[in-house]
């Protein structure tokens, strides 16, 4: 089944800002009412974030996990980052409107700006050694969006967890061959 989450897709906003908690509950809410007890996730970029927020908040109800070019993780930050955001904050401290943020960020609802300053802000790494099942984390090699340097974290953080690169970048699942049939493997050896 896949899903589209409030705020995003064809989906009505959430009434106030979400945090990732909020979402997993949401991804536990729909099971429910599926009469899943025990399921599987397959999370990319931000659904991956609920994924694994989902498998280590509730371990007896994921039984996989596959990570696909998931966020979720504090990246690492060049000096320029630093300084935009110094830049930002002294323009705000002076009476000024600080920098502008990208222009996604401007396009978005002042609902999903709060959800998107919640869900960026939130580190995940302390739950990594919380998730139990078997998870399967693939990657684009030429990912951008999410660095490989992450799925090594994810890998040296999740026991039990396997890499899988595939040729592409951030949304490499969609053109790589390979991707649905491991996928698939992957979950069939979890059952």
């Amino acid at each position: 089944m896949l899903v589209d989450f409030p705020g995003f897709g064809e989906s009505a906003e959430p009434p106030v800002p979400w945090t990732v908690g909020d979402y997993a509950a949401e991804v536990c809410s729909l099971a429910d009412s599926l009469g899943a007890t025990e399921f599987a996730l397959v999370g990319h970029s931000f659904g991956g974030r609920v994924a694994l927020e989902t498998a280590a908040e509730l371990p007896e109800r994921v039984r996989a996990l596959a990570l696909v070019d998931a966020a979720g993780l504090k990246p690492r930050r060049k000096p320029s980052y630093f300084l935009r955001v110094a830049v930002h904050k002294i323009s705000k401290r002076l009476g000024g409107r600080g920098l502008k943020g990208s222009a996604d960020y401007r396009a978005l609802s002042p609902v999903m700006k709060g959800t998107f300053i919640k869900v960026v802000n939130y580190d995940q790494t302390p739950l990594l050694r919380r998730v139990k099942c078997p998870t399967a984390v693939f990657w684009g090699r030429d990912d951008r969006d999410t660095p490989l340097y992450m799925a090594k974290r994810f890998l040296r953080g999740i026991k039990n967890s396997s890499l899988f690169l595939l040729d592409g970048g951030h949304f490499a699942y969609l053109t790589d061959r390979t991707f649905l049939p491991v996928l698939a493997a992957f979950l069939r050896g979890t059952v």
